[in-house]
């Protein structure tokens, strides 16, 4: 009779990188709720934070979200006064996005949080493990997109 651990299969890496992106939703949520926020909001914020005045087009790739979702989401941002839109001047039928400084403030509240958590999730890992882990997501992002 086999042994029933040695037949089980590994969970494929796929999985395991929808397990961790999960757990880190779910953990970045809790940290950004006391402020009104979800946490793909607050990703939504810190792509801005990274690359202001976004089209809508823009954030949503860079966020990882559809173009419906980001529609509601910006909207969502702006009556929070976290990001305001105003017309592109090389292209007038284009509106940007832009984080407002209550955007900044928010982003800079939760900074110290959110930096603990990651650290967390890297707790077990040496500094060096931890750049090819970072080196290792940018190449499989890379190679999907």
């Amino acid at each position: 009779m086999l042994d029933s651990q040695a037949t089980k299969a590994t969970p494929s890496l796929l999985y395991m990188v929808k397990q961790v992106e999960l757990v880190a939703r779910s953990r970045l949520d809790e940290l950004v709720k006391p402020s009104g926020i979800t946490a793909l909001q607050y990703t939504a914020l810190t792509v801005l934070e990274r690359h202001d005045g976004l089209s809508a087009a823009q954030l949503a790739r860079d966020s990882f979200v559809t173009a419906q979702s980001t529609a509601d989401l910006v909207r969502s941002l702006e009556n929070r006064g976290l990001v305001h839109r105003e017309r592109n001047p090389r292209n007038r039928r284009e509106l940007l996005i832009l984080l407002t400084d209550a955007g900044r403030e928010l982003l800079a509240h939760h900074a110290g949080l959110v930096r603990e958590l990651e650290e967390r999730m890297v707790r077990d890992l040496t500094r060096h493990q931890t750049q090819q882990f970072r080196e290792a997501l940018t190449k499989a992002w890379q190679a999907l997109s």
